[in-house]
């Protein structure tokens, strides 16, 4: 990893605002503990990177602990924030779906650390990285949920799946993308588009649909 040494910015550090400087310091260590995760991650690779002391890193933000959750906090709003800006509200249920998942794939796509942190190393540090990556991942449900229920509307003129299952396919399509973007990351070649389309396929057309040769199409007639 090649960090900037704190030498050689000291001068133009002390000038930056501190909002500024918190940023700098959070962008390090988010690619820090993505590719190192929480345990192994240094607060002394984390102030190199930066280009900053470690006492400077201590002082504007506390412990590693806190240091990690700000991590995550901000890594979360960013990731919901891009999914809900990705969807058009007028669009038809099934490109709500779709952009919505565009969204997601090439949001995480694009931040790898910032999924590493969320998907991998939050969920396996303890508490209290769980229920903040929880809090994430029930706003993404609850947003599906909403867009699940509204093609629900749009197909039958009644909202027909019960409430209790269109939370449990909100659930599904959740820890389905989650995992495809783990796998998405891993493999280059993957696209965000190819991503979605694939989830569209499972989650839309269906698998019965999928045996028969049917597939969902960003083509709409």
């Amino acid at each position: 990893m090649g960090g900037v040494k704190a030498g050689q910015q000291s001068g133009r550090a002390k000038r930056l605002p501190r909002a500024e400087r918190e940023r700098q310091m959070t962008d390090a260590a988010v690619r820090v503990f993505g590719e190192r995760g929480y345990r192994a991650a240094s607060m002394d690779e984390i102030a190199d990177l930066a280009g900053v002391s470690k006492p400077l890193v201590y002082l504007y933000l506390n412990s590693k602990e806190d240091l990690f959750t700000a991590c995550i906090r901000r890594e979360a709003a960013a990731l919901v924030a891009a999914v809900r800006a990705g969807v058009r509200a007028d669009a038809p249920a099934d490109r709500q779906l779709w952009e919505g998942l565009t969204a997601f794939f090439s949001h995480t796509a694009e931040h790898p650390d910032g999924w590493a942190v969320l998907h991998s190393h939050a969920r396996t540090g303890g508490e209290p990285f769980v229920a903040e990556v929880g809090a994430m991942r029930d706003e993404i449900v609850s947003f599906v949920t909403t867009l699940i229920a509204a093609a629900a509307r749009e197909a039958h003129g009644d909202p027909e799946l019960a409430e209790r299952e269109v939370a449990g396919l909100a659930q599904a399509l959740v820890g389905a993308a989650e995992a495809l973007a783990g796998w998405a990351n891993a493999d280059p070649s993957v696209s965000a588009k190819e991503a979605a389309t694939t989830m569209m396929n499972f989650a839309w057309s269906g698998l019965g649909s999928l045996m028969d040769g049917q597939r969902w199409s960003d083509r709409r007639p």
